[in-house]
């Protein structure tokens, strides 16, 4: 007869198998979608599903089939959630809920119901991921099997940089053109056609700034996951591998040519001296290298893009002073999820380029859904750092650190680039969001930062 303690034994190694499995799941669907959904929602209409073998590996995948991956996810982080709130206050808990019910609202007056039912689809799995982070992946003791799919996917995007860099996105380019360019119904969009001419690498995601914002979001935590696997490697091939990730992404962050993305990594690698506990002097010598460091090689590279005008943001300032005008014209309810480029078109100065998206995911919050929409997304954000960062317990755990350092520079992004988007950077973010809160309360398996 089988005792008590037995049964409670095997049901919790039944549990602990099933975490296991979420977590494995979860992670590789964050670094599926590092591959192949790399694509803002509104631009789904261009992205056809797959025909055969060639098409599955080497070109992007519809949304749709993430969102019915994503639902497979949920089925099993269902089993394994705890439904408690460990301290987080209810509002800063109920935030993302009441964003995505004010998002559902305003777009009810929408003057795009295609465009706004894409765009309350990925907010809708945006929130889906949060929760899941709080409730399901937060509790877990173990989560190598999570990091595990994340780390493949990051690693292809990095490969994938590389072989554009050298070589690859020439060849692509020739060979579209030569080839498949004329066999098209309909020209292709403007976007992709700047994308492909252009020098700077993209890898698997929408364009070069995509590319920068994935490596803002995602290199400090792979970074910190890397280092703390002490029992898996010695601190000789922990450094080697460090340095190998770390140089491999700060290039392709260089050669995707985006001056944002290399000013906030500067400013991220500053942020994480000033919090990480060492002595002041070498602190000092470590903010004065990485500051010149940093000014020298963006002055390097992009002395030209001054000279010629700084094209990208005047355009941006065009984005945004129509933005401003829509978000006075309808303060409430705004144009609707997904629609800037409807009234842009109308506001737009002759010389700039269209846009679909504002280019600053604040400011596109609320010209799409008016300042309440504004208001409860920064303030979720801002919410989310400040909690963060004052109880998250940074200073005593690499990873926790790192994943708040990877918000911080995807929220900063947010003010010039439109990552909110693009479920690549979206739903790891969201679900990192979830994961810190859920943990920052929680001691148990903090480690401490050896000096």
């Amino acid at each position: 007869m089988t005792r008590p303690s037995e049964i409670r034994k095997q049901e919790e190694e039944a549990g602990g198998r099933l975490q296991k499995i979420f977590a494995g799941l979860f992670g590789a669907l964050l670094g599926l979608c590092l591959i192949k959904f790399g694509n803002p929602g509104v631009m789904e209409k261009h992205i056809e599903c797959p025909t055969d073998i060639y098409q599955w590996i080497f070109n992007p995948w519809p949304v749709v089939i993430a969102h019915g991956l994503l639902g497979v996810v949920v089925c099993v982080g269902l089993a394994v959630a705890r439904w408690e709130a460990r301290g987080v206050p209810p509002l800063l808990l109920a935030l993302p809920a009441a964003w995505l019910a004010w998002e559902s609202l305003a777009g009810m007056p929408t003057v795009n119901g295609n465009l706004t039912l894409l765009t309350l689809e990925h907010f809708a799995a945006c929130v889906i991921c949060f929760y899941l982070g709080f409730f399901a992946l937060a509790p877990m003791r173990t989560l190598w099997p999570f990091w595990i799919g994340l780390l493949m996917g990051f690693l292809v995007v990095i490969a994938a940089g590389f072989q554009q860099h050298f070589g690859g996105l020439e060849e692509t380019r020739r060979y579209f053109f030569l080839y498949e360019y004329s066999r098209l119904d309909k020209p292709p969009p403007p976007e992709f056609i700047k994308k492909i001419s252009s020098g700077r690498i993209f890898s698997t995601l929408f364009y070069p700034n995509t590319l920068a914002g994935v490596i803002l979001l995602l290199l400090p935590p792979v970074l910190a996951v890397v280092w703390s696997w002490q029992r898996q490697f010695t601190i000789g091939a922990r450094r080697f591998l460090v340095f190998v990730l770390a140089g491999a992404s700060l290039a392709c962050l260089f050669w995707s040519g985006s001056k944002g993305g290399w000013l906030l990594m500067l400013v991220t690698g500053l942020v994480s001296v000033l919090l990480l506990p060492f002595k002041r002097q070498l602190k000092l010598a470590l903010i004065c290298g990485v500051f010149i460091v940093g000014l020298t090689g963006f002055g390097l590279k992009y002395a030209g893009f001054f000279k010629r005008g700084a094209t990208s943001v005047v355009a941006r300032f065009d984005y945004w002073r129509a933005a401003l005008q829509i978000i006075n014209e309808k303060p409430v309810f705004g144009t609707g999820p997904g629609t800037f480029a409807i009234p842009y078109l109308r506001l737009k100065k002759p010389e700039s380029e269209m846009a679909r998206l504002t280019h600053n995911d604040y400011l596109e919050q609320g010209c799409d859904s008016g300042i309440p929409g504004f208001l409860l997304y920064t303030g979720f954000i801002v919410a989310c750092l400040v909690y963060g960062y004052r109880y998250g317990g940074l200073r005593s755990d690499w990873v926790k650190l790192a994943v708040w350092l990877g918000l911080l520079g995807w929220a900063l992004q947010s003010t010039v680039e439109f990552g909110l988007y693009i479920p690549a950077i979206a739903w790891p973010a969201f679900c990192f969001m979830g994961w810190l809160l859920g943990n920052a309360s929680n001691r148990i398996d903090t480690r401490p930062i050896t000096r």
